[in-house]
């Protein structure tokens, strides 16, 4: 007696049978729509671009302001100032290295005579302050700021931030023309979560650039401006240079905070399944780390660990999703797979 047949995948329900050019009709109409809201976007971040550019550029000023005392030096200072037997010139040099980001020659010279006079009575918090005063710069450097080396620069980076802030702020539509485009080819229980997958698409780019700017800018800027501390090179930093920088740093966080919602995507359609994200589990993480290392702008393991750990982390959300919303094996293959 042979066995019966296995059954035949079930087609889609309401499937609509579209011939090539029907689908690269839907494929131009999806466009379109993705460009209209790009456009929108782009309108309504040019109402705000000159603030916008402001805020994208703040860790790089922050990164490039001169040394200043720490809160704790100076409370350690102030507490300093009151001791009645204090020289007026060691006065003046604790005064000056309290509230200037910069001391002159003689004050420093006043702070070291008073450190020695006071060698056996100064608490660790003032010894810590003095210490952090003396390696302090001798003038007060002018503030610095971006340059730009042609006329038509600054337009230009306007309108990048334009074209970059379009992009962030459509995402959620440019994400829904990509579903609506898919989403003929899926069953009824595949479509019901097109909700959850544009929130949690969205929620994810968002988080990832916030994580971006709030996190990992304010370490790696000044790790890389570290790397020309010896005082033989003074930076001059373009701003159209910088943006860019700081751009494809967001973007780029964003993208890897998407890697949940993509892995899903993929096991909802059979492109991918739990096993085999659970074979190569190990090889992602080598390739993750790879992709970290080429992302991050610094080499250092703080903002390499920033972005590897995310990935992987995210690697193993998917994994978890693909479980539960990945395609189901049939009976028939689960019986043929088993020894």
């Amino acid at each position: 007696m042979t066995p019966p047949a296995p059954p035949s995948p079930r087609p889609p329900e309401s499937e609509v049978k579209l011939t090539l050019w029907d689908h690269l009709r839907e494929l131009r109409k999806r466009l379109l729509l993705s460009i209209y809201g790009l456009l929108g976007g782009m309108l309504v971040v040019g109402a705000f671009v000159a603030p916008i550019v402001d805020k994208l550029m703040a860790p790089v000023l922050l990164a490039l302001r001169p040394p200043v005392m720490s809160e704790v030096g100076k409370a350690a200072l102030r507490e300093a100032l009151r001791a009645p037997a204090l020289a007026d010139q060691a006065r003046a040099a604790l005064q000056e290295c309290a509230t200037l980001p910069a001391v002159s020659e003689g004050s420093k010279k006043a702070l070291e005579a008073f450190a020695q006079a006071q060698a056996s009575g100064l608490g660790k918090a003032l010894q810590a302050a003095l210490e952090e005063c003396a390696g302090m710069p001798d003038v007060i450097e002018p503030a610095k700021k971006l340059i730009y080396t042609s006329a038509i620069e600054p337009m230009m980076v306007y309108i990048k931030v334009m074209l970059y802030g379009g992009v962030f702020v459509a995402a959620p539509w440019i994400l829904y023309q990509l579903w609506q485009f898919i989403a003929p080819g899926l069953y009824k229980k595949e479509k019901r979560v097109v909700v959850p997958f544009l929130f949690w698409a969205t929620l994810l780019f968002y988080a990832g650039a916030a994580f971006c700017y709030v996190l990992v800018m304010p370490a790696a800027f000044p790790a890389m401006l570290q790397f020309a501390s010896s005082g033989t090179m003074t930076p001059m930093l373009s701003i159209s240079e910088q943006l860019g920088l700081v751009m494809a740093m967001l973007l780029g966080f964003g993208v890897v905070f998407e890697v949940p919602v993509i892995i899903a995507f993929l096991s909802m359609v059979g492109l991918v399944s739990v096993d085999f994200l659970v074979k190569y589990r190990r090889h992602a993480i080598v390739v993750n780390t790879l992709l970290a290392a080429i992302i991050t702008p610094t080499g250092d393991p703080l903002n390499l660990a920033l972005m590897a750990v995310p990935m992987c982390i995210f690697y193993e959300v998917g994994i978890i999703l693909a479980r539960i919303l990945g395609k189901k094996k049939p009976a028939a293959a689960l019986a043929k797979a088993a020894p």
